[in-house]
């Protein structure tokens, strides 16, 4: 059926072949709607950001435009404002009826280290057409911190997709009022289902989000739970007015006022730019999994974790104010493992939580 391909789907495609894969796959590699993607073992600094086009291979560009190569056999650290392009342990072999899309994972958004998926021959990155047959590569560059990454770390995913799957506004209203996908008591659907921040105090202290620290260590993507919040971030307050002036050139981790739910059936993603809302960017790591934040599987009152990076000019964010939307499509069957429930999800039932490397306060 037309749907985003659940777990078990995306276990067939690998079995079949569609899916090349150099070493079997890790533990959680397989997601309820998507798969991770595993770093090779090489990776090339090069000049700057590219897309090979029509009829270049990725690896043509790679030669004209690499400074030099990296072995990340033992790991190696990336710089901030640096561009990478890493070879990854997939491959594919897509059927012609069958198209994949990829975006960064939740805990690297929420490093603000940027990523996109680059395939031979293409004009866009994170989009894979159907029918696609060869390598697939990522390109890193770290925005505000330096990363420690080795062949096999997970910094992006691939969903894979067949038919029309996306809601419109009618159908999304409709399962709004079958499942309650926001917790607002009047939720604005146009292209999506609203969502705003929230900028009341999440404590006695008047917490309202994290802002990233210039200038500091490495932080390795494998280790959790093994970083000092302080080291990284300066926690906010607020203080009277719920708002917050955003600088150009930061990052910012806030949360949304609404908890979000995706239903079994479906899997959501947020669009990560409006320029109908604000000079920002909102949301890098857009995939949200069946079963995020739903009661069943221990997901009630989950929010959505907003990685803010203003554009060029200080902009005000006051609390309640939209700053994404949030769009659904139909999976093609119920996965056989639900976010939250079959795996060790880290952000289920959130609040406001930064990345998972980072030492719960």
């Amino acid at each position: 059926m037309p749907g985003i391909l659940p777990s078990q789907a995306i276990e067939a495609l690998a079995a079949k072949g569609h899916v090349r894969i150099e070493r079997p796959f890790a533990d959680g590699q397989v997601q309820p709607a998507s798969l991770d993607l595993r770093l090779g073992r090489r990776c090339f600094r090069v000049r700057a950001s590219f897309l090979p086009g029509r009829d270049v291979p990725v690896a043509d560009r790679i030669a004209g435009l690499s400074l030099f190569e990296i072995d990340l056999t033992h790991g190696a650290v990336l710089e901030t404002g640096a561009v990478y392009i890493a070879e990854l342990l997939e491959g594919l072999d897509l059927p012609e009826d069958l198209a994949a899309a990829a975006n960064p994972k939740s805990s690297t958004g929420r490093l603000d280290v940027f990523t996109r998926v680059i395939t031979d021959r293409s004009r866009e990155f994170d989009q894979i057409a159907p029918g696609y047959r060869g390598p697939l590569y990522l390109e890193i560059s770290p925005r505000t911190f330096p990363v420690l990454v080795r062949t096999g770390s997970r910094l992006s995913q691939l969903r894979f997709r067949t038919g029309a799957v996306r809601l419109d506004d009618a159908e999304l209203a409709a399962l709004h009022a079958r499942s309650r996908l926001v917790t607002s008591a009047e939720p604005n659907i146009q292209s999506g289902i609203a969502v705003s921040v929230d900028l009341s105090p999440f404590d006695a202290s008047g917490l309202v989000g994290y802002r990233a620290k210039r200038y500091t260590g490495v932080v390795d993507v494998d280790r959790v739970g093994a970083f000092d919040v302080l080291d990284f971030w300066d926690p906010l307050h607020v203080r009277g007015s719920r708002e917050l002036i955003l600088d150009p050139g930061q990052f910012y981790i806030l949360a949304s006022k609404e908890a979000v739910h995706v239903p079994p059936d479906h899997a959501a993603e947020m669009t990560p730019f409006d320029p109908l809302v604000g000079e920002f960017r909102v949301h890098y790591a857009g995939f949200f999994d069946p079963g995020f934040g739903h009661v069943d599987a221990g997901g009630a009152g989950s929010r959505a974790v907003l990685e803010v990076r203003s554009r060029d000019v200080p902009f005000i964010l006051e609390d309640g104010q939209t700053v994404g939307r949030l769009v659904y499509e139909r999976m093609s069957e119920e996965p056989a493992l639900l976010y939250g429930r079959d795996l060790g999800s880290n952000y289920q039932a959130q609040g406001l939580k930064l990345s998972k490397h980072f030492k719960a306060a």
